[in-house]
């Protein structure tokens, strides 16, 4: 059996997966057939990546170095026969990316033990690989939230002759994935051609990219559904699910080498179409509650309202008024003679500023609800009436006097004064005119103005 019998190395509870920042620990174990000199044994813990542009190759042709240390065990001396112990242990860098192996590069970590021996004599080694797993959390990867869509309208030819246009949208319910779960793919195929299309279909597909001086890109499928076909001028809707199996994961994170990517393609063999999904496949699946919610938007800011004219226009009264304050009418008044308003006119309306407050519904006393009227009612009719109050602070609108407020216009609704007693007792009433159609008075038309004027 030689005078080695066994040299091992043995990670401590059999651990073989290890996380970025874990120490790693365990004995090498040497078993001598006879005694054996040596200048030193010696365990190194190293971690780093190759890749090359031949599949399966070992001769890199560029490395990338993440770790390399080596510690000593045992010094110059001769090993007695029998079976001996070394322990070691190292710490494994928090940077350093997950393990990987492809067709063109590999991440690899392993701890190797060394039995130097003296001049001319054979040396021994060995090694036993282990595995990092750096874990890749798709709740903190940018917009990882919602689905992946994509659409895709393609013009074909067929019978040299026809041409035709096939419309085609899909979408995956996510954009994240671990291993072991379901990729919803659905897709809408309208064919709009007199020819039925090909068998549709979706994969699963890996793209790893080893970024040498010409780049090297291995396209995998890891998966396939197929489905049936869509005759002319029909539209379906084609629903499929893929199990993701056990995959590294989409980021390398530390590695400046090896790139993957995943994505889904959906495709039709004729016409010939492709779409791709791109999709994450991590090892923390997606939390529904992580997802942040969609912030309302913020409530628009009330505009401020327009000042209602009842607070920004004080209500005339006869102390402001430049007119010298009547006494209240007396019943039947006669017209006053044209001859002493011989410098005035007879408004036939009152003044737009008056027509403004009553359409703004100005009340003519804070004490009075501001009703609106809807009949039409002359100006002339307010000059007197029955049943009509005037208080002592409002002045008589003569027929020749231009009123300081409304006193009532036909469709602008101005307020009736109501007196208060009478306000309050009909506050949840429609306020109308008096009934002009019983008054006696005046007995006879006011003079007209040409006879105004010849008198």
């Amino acid at each position: 059996m030689g005078r080695l019998q066994e040299f091992e190395i043995a990670f401590d509870k059999n651990k073989v997966v290890y996380s970025p920042g874990d120490s790693i620990s365990g004995s090498v174990t040497v078993k001598l057939g006879q005694p054996l000199q040596c200048k030193a044994i010696k365990v190194n813990c190293n971690g780093f990546c190759g890749i090359t542009n031949k599949v399966n190759d070992t001769a890199w042709m560029k490395e990338e170095q993440y770790f390399n240390s080596t510690i000593s065990v045992a010094d110059k001396g001769t090993l007695k026969q029998g079976e001996h112990n070394f322990t070691f242990k190292f710490l494994i860098p928090g940077t350093a990316p997950t393990s990987f192996e492809g067709n063109y590069g590999r991440i690899i970590y392993r701890v190797r033990a060394f039995i130097d021996t003296p001049r001319f004599a054979k040396d021994y080694n060995t090694e036993k690989a282990f595995y990092l797993l750096r874990p890749l959390n798709l709740n903190e990867l940018p917009d990882i939230w919602g689905n992946c869509s994509s659409a895709v309208t393609q013009q074909f030819t067929y019978m040299l002759m026809k041409t035709g246009t096939v419309v085609v949208k899909t979408q995956t319910d996510m954009k994240g994935y671990t291993p072991g779960q379901i990729i919803q793919v659905m897709a809408k195929i309208h064919n709009q051609s007199g020819k039925s299309t090909g068998n549709m279909a979706a994969s699963l597909m890996q793209r790893v990219t080893y970024e040498m001086k010409r780049p090297t890109h291995d396209v995998r499928t890891i998966a396939e559904v197929e489905g049936g076909v869509v005759k002319a001028g029909k539209e379906v809707e084609w629903k499929e699910q893929i199990i993701v199996p056990p995959l590294p994961q989409s980021s390398l994170a530390g590695c400046e080498l090896i790139k993957i990517e995943y994505y889904v393609k959906v495709s039709l063999k004729s016409p010939e179409v492709q779409l791709t999904l791109p999709i994450h496949i991590g090892n923390v699946s997606l939390d529904k509650k992580l997802q942040p919610s969609k912030s309302a938007a913020p409530a628009p800011s009330a505009p401020a309202e327009d000042t209602p004219a009842s607070t920004s226009t004080s209500t005339p009264d006869a102390s402001s008024s430049t007119v010298p304050p009547q006494p209240a009418p007396k019943p039947g008044p006669r017209p006053m003679p044209r001859a002493r308003m011989s410098s005035h006119t007879s408004p036939s309306a009152p003044p737009a500023e008056c027509q403004q407050g009553a359409e703004g519904g100005t009340p003519s006393h804070d004490d009075y609800p501001n009703k609106r009227q809807s009949q039409l009612v002359s100006p002339n009719a307010f000059s007197y009436a029955p049943g009509l109050f005037f208080s002592q602070s409002q002045q008589h609108i003569g027929p020749g006097t231009a009123p300081s407020q409304p006193m009532g216009s036909g469709s602008t609704g101005a307020t009736a004064p109501y007196p208060q007693e009478r306000a309050t007792s009909m506050s949840s009433l429609l306020i109308l005119p008096p009934d002009y159609g019983t008054s006696a008075y005046p007995q006879e038309a006011p003079p007209s103005y040409d006879e105004s004027c010849n008198t």
